[in-house]
C-alpha cells in the first residue's frame, strides 16, 4: 500500500467544495504532478552530496514525500517536527524530535517538508544548524502562471488535474484503426476563470513522455475535444495506448476536471464511452465483472505516480473470496499497464465481479472486454471501493422519513434494440450482504413489477435479465423502455452503508455489441437532508435541481440518452426538463421542453429530438445541457451507430 492520502471520505461538517469533493487531498497531487516530480528529485540529488541532512516536517507530510522521493538515499541526522501530538512517531529508525533541539545537531542540511515556506521559516532560522544548507518544497512549485492562487500553494483550485486512457491505432489495413476522444467543456469560466487552460502531458506504455503542451480553451460553457489522431499528427507520433495528464490552471469554480472518453474503431466493432477516471488513486476498486467463455477482459493499470509500482501491489480476486491473485512485475512511473484478467484469474466467469487491490497507486481504471471471435470490444470504468464505511444502522428507519430513501436506478433501453440486465455489487470492503429489492418502472412512471432479492452474500452475484423477468411476471412496459431501480429491503433483516452500486449491461439486438455502466445510489428529491443527500455537485444539500452536460455525436453516428426522474418521496408529478442544444461558441441554438413522470423515464435520440435545420446551427463541435429547476434528474449518455455498434455511461454535470 502507497504510504499517501489521496482521499478521506468527509462529511459536510468538514467543509464544502465544488463537485462534492470535501475529502480530496491535493498535498499527493503537488507532489506527483509531472513537472514537481522533476524537482523533487533534483532537491534529493542535491541533498545527497551535502552530507547529514535534518528533516523538518511541521504538518505530517513525511509518508507522502518519501513514498515519491526515497528519502532512505539521505544520510538522515534527525527527524523533526512542530506538533507535540507528532512526538510519538519515527522515520527510518529515527524517532520524532522537537524542532527546539535542532539547533544542537550536527547537520549540514535541513530539508523543509513544506510549501509556501518563507514566512512560516522567518521566525525560526535561529533554531537551524549554524550554516546548514536549508532547503524547502518551494524548489519544487510548478510556474506561478499555472495557479490559481498564488499566495496558498496547495489550494484545491491549484490542481485540477485528472489522467484519461488515451489510445491511437492506425491499423495494419486502414480499417481497423482505434482512437480517442476527451469531450468536454469549458465549466470554469462559467464560474469566473478569466483565462483557464489545460497542461497537458502524454505518456506512453512504458511511462515514457511522448509529449507536452498547452491548449487554450474556447469561451465560457463552450465544448472542446482532446482527439487522440490529432495529437498523433501534431507531434508526429506512433501507434500509442497512454496516460493523458490533464491539468487544468487559473480555474475557478470547481477542482474537478470531468469528461466523457469515447475511443471507436474504424470499422465500426469499437465503439465505447466511460466517464472521466476520478483523480484520487483508491486502495480497492470493485465492479469489474468477469468476461464469458468467449470474451477477454484486459484492465488497464495507469500508473499515476512518479514512481514504480512494486512487483505484487496489484492483485485481483473474485469478490467475496480470499485467496487473492498479485501481479508480479514492476509497472513504471506513469506507465499504462493492459493486465489481463483471464490470465491471473482464470476460474472467473460472468457474472462473477472481480476485487482489484490497488494500493492507492492507480486513478479509476478502465476494463476492455474483447470478443475472442468476432473483435468486438467494449470499455468502462470500475468504482471506488469504500474501506471506511461501516454499516448505517439509521438506514432502515429512513423509509419513515425518506420514503425509498438510497435508489440505485439503471436504465431499461428500448426493448425493441436492447436487452438489459443488471446486477448489484458491493462497493465497501466491510459490505457482507446486501438486502434488496428491485422494481420495475414504466417510462410512464408506473410499476410495472417488484422482486425482492433478499439479503445477498458478499460471495454472490446475482444477475436479473429483464427480459426474462418481464416474460416470467408476465408483465409490460407500455412505453416500450424504462428504468429499474435497486432499492434496500429489511424485511427479513441485514445492513446497509447507503454505497449501494449496481451495474447495467446492454446488448443491441441487431448486432450483438455490448455495453456497460456502472454508478451508485443517492437519494432524490426530497427537501430533507440525511448526511449529504440528495446530493448536489454545485452547492450544499439538497440538490433539488439538474444540469448535464451531453456531448454529442463527432461523425454519422446518433446520440442517445435516456433520463431517469427517481423520486424517494413523492415530488413534483411531472418534470419541467429543457434540452438547450448549443453550438461550438457555447451558444444556444434550439431548445425542447419535455415532461418525465416522476418516478418515470424518457429515452430520446438527438436527430429525432432536434430538425436537420436546427442541427445545422451546430456547425461541427456542440452539446446539449440538459436543464430542470424542479427536480434531480439522472441520465446516461451514449452514441449509436446504426444497426452496427453502440456505447452508454451515466452523465456527469458541473
Amino acid at each position: 500500500m502507497l504510504n499517501i492520502e489521496t482521499f478521506q471520505n468527509a462529511d459536510l461538517s468538514h467543509g464544502w467544495r465544488p463537485g462534492n469533493n470535501a475529502g480530496g487531498s491535493t498535498l499527493f497531487k503537488a507532489l506527483g504532478h509531472p513537472l514537481a516530480a522533476r524537482k523533487g528529485r533534483a532537491l534529493v540529488e542535491g541533498l545527497k552530496g551535502e552530507g547529514p541532512v535534518a528533516i523538518y516536517d511541521p504538518t505530517g507530510m513525511i509518508g507522502n514525500f518519501n513514498s515519491y522521493f526515497d528519502l532512505k538515499q539521505l544520510e538522515i541526522e534527525g527527524y523533526y517536527v512542530q506538533r507535540v501530538e507528532d512526538l510519538e512517531g519515527t522515520f527510518l529508525g529515527h524517532k520524532a524530535r522537537p524542532l527546539s533541539q535542532m539547533k544542537e545537531s550536527k547537520a549540514a542540511a535541513v530539508l523543509v517538508l513544506l510549501f509556501d515556506a518563507k514566512g512560516v521559516l522567518a521566525p525560526l532560522t535561529h533554531l537551524f544548524p549554524k550554516g546548514a544548507d536549508v532547503r524547502t518544497l518551494d524548489e519544487m512549485r510548478i510556474p506561478d502562471e499555472m495557479l490559481t492562487n498564488q499566495k496558498k500553494y496547495l489550494d484545491p483550485m491549484n490542481f485540477a488535474t485528472n489522467f484519461a486512457l488515451l489510445r491511437e491505432r492506425k491499423g495494419a489495413n486502414g480499417s481497423d484503426g482505434l482512437h480517442s476522444t476527451v469531450a468536454t467543456a469549458n465549466y470554469w469560466s462559467m464560474h469566473g476563470a478569466a483565462n483557464p487552460e489545460l497542461w497537458l502531458c502524454l505518456f506512453d506504455e512504458g511511462g515514457n513522455q511522448l509529449a507536452e503542451w498547452t491548449e487554450g480553451l474556447p469561451q465560457a460553457g463552450a465544448p472542446f475535444t482532446l482527439d487522440s489522431q490529432k495529437i498523433r499528427d501534431r507531434f508526429g507520433l506512433d501507434d500509442f495506448t497512454g496516460s493523458l495528464f490533464i491539468h487544468a490552471v487559473r480555474i475557478a469554480g470547481h477542482d474537478v476536471v470531468k469528461y466523457a472518453l469515447d475511443v471507436y474503431g474504424d470499422n465500426g466493432k469499437s465503439l465505447t464511452c466511460s466517464h472521466d477516471a476520478n483523480a484520487w488513486p483508491a486502495d480497492y476498486y470493485a465492479g469489474m465483472p468477469a468476461g464469458e467463455e468467449d470474451e477477454e477482459v484486459l484492465l488497464y493499470i495507469q500508473n499515476s505516480h512518479p514512481m514504480p509500482i512494486p512487483p505484487k501491489s496489484i492483485g485481483l480476486n473474485i469478490m467475496g473470496a480470499q485467496d487473492v491473485a498479485w501481479y508480479e512485475e514492476e509497472i513504471p512511473p506513469f506507465a499504462t499497464h493492459a493486465l489481463n484478467v483471464n490470465a491471473l484469474l482464470p476460474q472467473a466467469k460472468w457474472p462473477d465481479q472481480v476485487e482489484v487491490t490497488a494500493g492507492r497507486f492507480f486513478v479509476r481504471p478502465r476494463y476492455e472486454v474483447r470478443h475472442k471471435e468476432n473483435g468486438r470490444r467494449r470499455i468502462a470504468h470500475a468504482n471506488v471501493e469504500r474501506i471506511d464505511l461501516k454499516a448505517d444502522p439509521n438506514i432502515p428507519a429512513l423509509s419513515e422519513t425518506m420514503g425509498k430513501g438510497y435508489i440505485m436506478p439503471l436504465p431499461v433501453l428500448p426493448q425493441a434494440l436492447f436487452t438489459t440486465t443488471v446486477l448489484p455489487t458491493p462497493m465497501a470492503r466491510d459490505e457482507m450482504e446486501m438486502p434488496l429489492r428491485i422494481e420495475l418502472m414504466d417510462g410512464d412512471g408506473t410499476l410495472a413489477a417488484s422482486k425482492y432479492l433478499g439479503r445477498i452474500p458478499r460471495r454472490e452475484s446475482v444477475a436479473i435479465d429483464i427480459d426474462a423477468w418481464i416474460a416470467e411476471e408476465s408483465a409490460k412496459l407500455p412505453s416500450g423502455f424504462g428504468h429499474v431501480e435497486f432499492l434496500y429491503d429489511f424485511r427479513e433483516g441485514g445492513e446497509a452503508n447507503g454505497w449501494l452500486h449496481a451495474l447495467g449491461r446492454f446488448e443491441q439486438k441487431a448486432s450483438g455489441h455490448r455495453a456497460e455502466t456502472i454508478f451508485g445510489a443517492h437519494i432524490y428529491n426530497t427537501p430533507i437532508i440525511y448526511k449529504d443527500e440528495p446530493q448536489s455537485y454545485t452547492n450544499k444539500p439538497p440538490g433539488l435541481t439538474t444540469r448535464l452536460f451531453l456531448r454529442l455525436a463527432r461523425g454519422g453516428e446518433d446520440t442517445m440518452c435516456h433520463l431517469v426522474y427517481p423520486a424517494s418521496l413523492p415530488w413534483h408529478e411531472k418534470s419541467s426538463t429543457k434540452l438547450i442544444l448549443h453550438n461550438g461558441k457555447g451558444e444556444p441554438v434550439a431548445e425542447r421542453a419535455i415532461e418525465i413522470a416522476c418516478g418515470g423515464s424518457h429515452f430520446w435520440r438527438y436527430k429525432e429530438m432536434f430538425s436537420e435545420e436546427e442541427r445545422a446551427k451546430v456547425d461541427g463541435l456542440g452539446y446539449v445541457i440538459v436543464r430542470d429547476t424542479t427536480c434531480r434528474l439522472f441520465g446516461f449518455h451514449g452514441l449509436l451507430n446504426g444497426e452496427e455498434s453502440f456505447c452508454l455511461d451515466h452523465m456527469f454535470g458541473f
